[in-house]
């Protein structure tokens, strides 16, 4: 098979390096991308796309069921509803595949060539390609590793059978009556709660003292709440041992030192995640690592040259939102423009139910820098949130004491994820207190909670 040469290649398709590949064939250079499956990597085909779709289907269960009891306060009424699960992961698959077509086309726009095979590195600047047609060498000035992350799997509960990861949650045949979810992270929460709202029995076992533990006890108490209306069993504390002998429960050590079976048709082990370093041919290139992830500088540069990382390989936050940041800026580099990569201002989002959103530094990571001020508005003073039933959760903003420069940003709330853009641009642009406070928020939005955060912290509040 004949040789490519290219200014540009980039190894994995996913939201970092497709986004690497349109910019960098938008901005003129010679580009391919190399990606064994379907374009968009795991957040299009088998996470952030495909978890949402179903979460949001849960959700519109959930509320037809609660207007079957008669006793909506909406006076809606309706009769028992019932869930076709084939038709709900067939529209879900539908999403992704127009998806993932879209950035066939994008690409295919940009004028990317798209190699679909495994990549493997020879050395630096060459890579070799299992392709249904034969083994493609591929030459390039500059390479990118987009690789991504995969499940993290335990000792105790290998992946196959009854124990799935998030990949097979998401294309099960029908929902399970009784779930185990080993987790209280993200990952398990968000399908955890998807799942009891389409009627499983589900269980969560942590490990640590808290689920979300990432998040402060303040914004994770609105989500423990609503676990609880759910009737989902939350077990902290708590270790995961493996499966029962019939391989018809979770065995587990419970916070107390006892020994119990949780009983379960599915086990579903999210603990995280990991980067994918092993099978394209690490070990033929010499880049420094930090632990498990390479080693990159802000402008996403590897210890060696003409070599960058990008997206979750190279470590936290795991987030496609920030590959694709990265992705975009090392196109601009390597094309010769001035770029440099600043985290300080990326949005997280937890969709369970109510959402989580933060930005930027904690009250507790705030305070180490020195004195601030911190303003809280509650939905339940929110005059949208309430015609949403949704009057749990807050807005909180956080700012330096002296000159009120906002550091950091928190919600949690129904719908709280569309705040998040509001969130980040206010911490980009270097947002003081009265900046937002001194905007004019639309009425009645839940995004007026905002503003009147901030005008709590300025000792102005006008609406509590």
């Amino acid at each position: 098979m004949k040789e490519i040469s290219c200014k540009l290649l980039i190894i994995g398709a996913g939201p970092g390096g497709y986004v690497c590949a349109i910019r960098a064939g938008q901005l003129g250079l010679d580009t391919v991308i190399v990606e064994a499956g379907k374009p968009g990597g795991t957040c299009l085909n088998i996470g952030c796309i495909p978890s949402k779709a179903l979460i949001h289907a849960a959700e519109a269960f959930e509320q037809a069921r609660a207007r079957a009891g008669g006793d909506d306060p909406l006076g809606v009424s309706a009769a028992a509803p019932s869930l076709d699960f084939g038709k709900t992961v067939g529209w879900k698959d539908a999403i992704v595949s127009r998806l993932t077509s879209g950035v066939a086309g994008l690409l295919k726009k940009a004028k990317v060539k798209y190699v679909q095979g495994h990549a493997r590195f020879r050395d630096g600047k060459t890579i070799e390609v299992e392709t249904e047609t034969g083994l493609q060498i591929i030459r390039a000035e500059t390479v990118v590793i987009a690789t991504g992350s995969a499940p993290v799997e335990l000792p105790s509960l290998s992946f196959g059978g009854r124990v799935i990861s998030s990949t097979e949650a998401l294309s099960l045949a029908d929902v399970p009556q009784k779930l185990a979810v080993v987790g209280g992270g993200y990952i398990g929460l968000e399908l955890g709660t998807a799942f009891a709202k389409m009627g499983a029995k589900v269980t969560i076992v942590e490990a640590l003292p808290r689920i979300l533990a990432q998040y402060d006890a303040e914004l994770v108490r609105p989500v423990s709440k609503r676990l609880a209306a759910l009737g989902i069993d939350v077990l902290v504390g708590a270790r995961a041992k493996g499966l029962s002998s019939k391989g018809d429960a979770l065995l587990i050590e419970t916070a107390d030192g006892k020994d119990r079976k949780i009983a379960a048709d599915k086990v579903l082990v999210t603990v995280g995640r990991r980067p994918v370093t092993d099978g394209w041919g690490l070990e033929e290139i010499d880049l420094d690592m930090n632990g498990r992830f390479i080693r990159i500088d802000d402008r996403c540069r590897t210890s060696m040259r003409g070599i960058y990382a990008i997206g979750d390989v190279t470590g936290e936050p795991m987030l496609a939102h920030r590959a694709m940041a990265q992705g975009e800026m090392v196109a601009e580099i390597v094309a010769g423009h001035r770029r440099s990569w600043d985290k300080r201002a990326i949005p997280a989002i937890c969709f369970t139910d109510p959402e989580l959103v933060t930005a930027g530094l904690s009250p507790e990571e705030a305070r180490a820098l020195g004195e601030i001020k911190i303003g809280m508005f509650p939905f339940s003073a929110n005059g949208r949130a309430m015609t949403k039933q949704g009057e749990d959760g807050f807005v909180r903003v956080v700012a330096r004491a002296d000159n009120h420069l906002v550091l950091g940003i928190q919600a949690v709330g129904q719908g709280v994820s569309e705040l998040a853009a509001a969130f980040g641009l206010a911490l980009e642009m270097g947002a003081r207190l009265e900046d937002i406070a001194g905007t004019i928020h639309a009425h009645p939005t839940q995004g007026e909670a905002f503003q009147e955060a901030a005008l709590k912290a300025l000792g102005m509040a006008l609406h509590i």
